[in-house]
C-alpha cells in the first residue's frame, strides 16, 4: 500500500491515480493469495474426508457381512429343521431383494435429477453425434 497517505501540494493527479492503481493491484494480489490458501485448505479437508469415508466404507462392508452371517445362524437356531444352506438362501434372497429395491429407487431418482430441457438437449446432441454423415 502507499506509505504516503497525505499528499502534498506538489503531488499531481497522475501520481494519485498511479497510487490508486498500485493499491488496487496489491489488493487483488493479496485476494488471490488468500483464495489460493483457502483452496489448499479446502482440498486438504476434502482429502481427509474422502480418506475417512473410505475407511468407513470398509468397516461398513465388513460389518454388514458379519451381521448377515449372524442372521443366517440366528435363523438356523430359530428354525432347527431348516438346513444351513436354506438359511443362507433366505437371508441372501432378502438382502438381494432389498438391494434391487434400493437400486431401482436410486435409478429413478437419478433419471429425474436432470431438468427436462437439459435431458432433451443431451438426447438431441447424442442423436446428432451418432447419426451417420
Amino acid at each position: 500500500m502507499a506509505t504516503n497517505l497525505h499528499a502534498g501540494p506538489e503531488t499531481g493527479f497522475g501520481e494519485l491515480v498511479a497510487g490508486i492503481v498500485r493499491d488496487g493491484q496489491e489488493l487483488i494480489s493479496q485476494q488471490l493469495a488468500l483464495f489460493k490458501q483457502e483452496v489448499r485448505q479446502d482440498l486438504s479437508r476434502a482429502r481427509q474426508g474422502f480418506g475417512l469415508m473410505a475407511v468407513a466404507s470398509g468397516a461398513l462392508l465388513i460389518g454388514s457381512v458379519l451381521l448377515s452371517l449372524m442372521l443366517v445362524y440366528l435363523l438356523s437356531w430359530l428354525v432347527p429343521e431348516l438346513p444351513l444352506w436354506g438359511c443362507f438362501g433366505i437371508v441372501g434372497a432378502a438382502l438381494t431383494g432389498l438391494g434391487v429395491l434400493l437400486a431401482y429407487q436410486g435409478r429413478e431418482k437419478l433419471e429425474h435429477a436432470l431438468p427436462e430441457k437439459t435431458a432433451k438437449t443431451l438426447e438431441e446432441n447424442l442423436e446428432w453425434k451418432t447419426k451417420p454423415s
